[in-house]
């Protein structure tokens, strides 16, 4: 039975979700246009998820994985960005759910307001399926382990060629500070979006958030022509892997959830999985006049750079350039959540936490206590290992 599910809030509480979830009739007719998924017998569960609704669902043939958007944030089109670059690291060795087809080849529907699309269920256990982003890893050897999985995905999309995608809600991209002139790209961004250009409260933000972000650019622009684009997951946390098993040294098994993925480039994908998996945000949410005390895992940190670096080895001037891209990857999510909230939910209060508790209160934490507990430690990783080669 398919029991109404509570979502991820923003501040990391549970609540009611703004999607309804997926029922039994929607599914039945949804998996007629999908011959090799089966009759659909019951919802097994419901994803907390909260910027869309779906679920795994059990069939005479085995489990499927059901997703519904609405179609004011992913269309047939930029579901189709998804899974092609998703069925391109599946045939150079990552894996990731197999995208189920209709019998005309599609691999996501539109039905009045929605998108569907249908995913097989990859190998392993979804072990932190009600785990948030913002909270850590359960070992530093899972740590390890994404941190592989990391550096093998990013080594089998360095092939793939598909331009970035188009300005939407919900897509991490990575242009404002990729840009030698940050302030006029902050501006095209926001022209790109009227919805944001034309909210007062998120200019606002915007105008508070960016000469705290500033050092952080001037000390990335130098390193900028260094960093290659390429196509990237950009949500690379712990939730968003498959496990071997549930015991601390689990390995990464599958990557899910690709909905972030945009033409970056590795070192911004690194970033976000440090952004997500190892410092917990919701501390200084809760609390934003004690940033000390926010948690910063850097054992795990050290180990999932350690084990991304044994696949690929960072060049010296990626190095150089994580401790500033961590300052400033959060900027461009926090704006296009603030997209969606504005644009699709019409929530001004939502945005604002994206803009304020997110975009300016993140960038205050890396100018206060965020340099010495992070910043400040990546640096030095980056200057030890320039040293180590030159001696070498």
């Amino acid at each position: 039975m398919n029991e109404a599910t509570k979502a991820h809030g923003l501040d990391g509480t549970l609540v009611e979700p703004d999607w309804p979830p997926l029922n039994l009739d929607e599914v039945r007719t949804l998996l007629r246009s999908f011959p090799t998924a089966g009759d659909p017998i019951e919802i097994l569960s419901s994803s907390p998820r909260p910027f869309s609704a779906a679920g795994v669902i059990r069939t005479h043939r085995g489990k499927v994985f059901i997703k519904r958007h609405a179609r004011a944030v992913r269309d047939a089109k930029s579901l189709g960005e998804e899974h092609r670059f998703m069925h391109h690291l599946c045939a150079n060795g990552i894996e990731v759910p197999r995208v189920l087809a209709t019998a005309e080849g599609e691999t996501a529907i539109e039905i009045s307001d929605w998108t569907y699309e249908v995913h097989e269920i990859p190998a392993g256990l979804d072990l932190y399926e009600d785990a948030i982003s913002w909270t850590p890893f359960h070992s530093a050897d899972h740590a390890r382990s994404a941190g592989e999985m990391l550096a093998r995905l990013h080594l089998a999309a360095q092939h793939y060629d598909a331009p970035p995608r188009n300005p939407r809600a919900l897509v991490a991209s990575f242009s404002i500070f990729a840009s030698q002139d940050a302030r006029g790209a902050l501006k095209q961004y926001l022209e790109a979006r009227p919805i944001l250009n034309q909210h007062l409260q998120t200019r606002r933000d915007c105008e508070e958030a960016l000469p705290l972000l500033m050092p952080f650019h001037e000390e990335l622009k130098p390193l900028l022509p260094s960093l290659d684009p390429l196509w990237t997951h950009n949500d690379l946390h712990a939730s968003n892997l498959f496990w071997s098993d549930t015991s601390s040294r689990a390995r990464a098994t599958a990557v899910i959830d690709f909905g972030l993925a945009d033409r970056t480039n590795a070192v911004y994908d690194i970033a976000q999985a440090i952004e997500r998996n190892i410092v917990e945000w919701l501390v200084l949410m809760r609390d934003p006049e004690n940033g000390e005390d926010v948690p910063v895992h850097l054992d795990h940190l050290w180990a999932m750079l350690d084990a991304y670096e044994q696949v690929r080895p960072l060049s010296y001037a990626e190095a150089a350039a994580l401790a500033p891209v961590v300052a400033l990857g959060h900027a461009e999510f926090a704006l296009t959540e603030a997209h969606y909230f504005l644009g699709v939910l019409q929530s001004p209060e939502k945005a604002r936490v994206a803009t304020n508790d997110y975009l300016v209160k993140h960038a205050q934490w890396f100018r206060g206590p965020g340099k010495q507990k992070l910043l400040d430690p990546l640096r030095r990783w980056a200057e030890t290992r320039e040293r180590q080669a030159v001696r070498a």
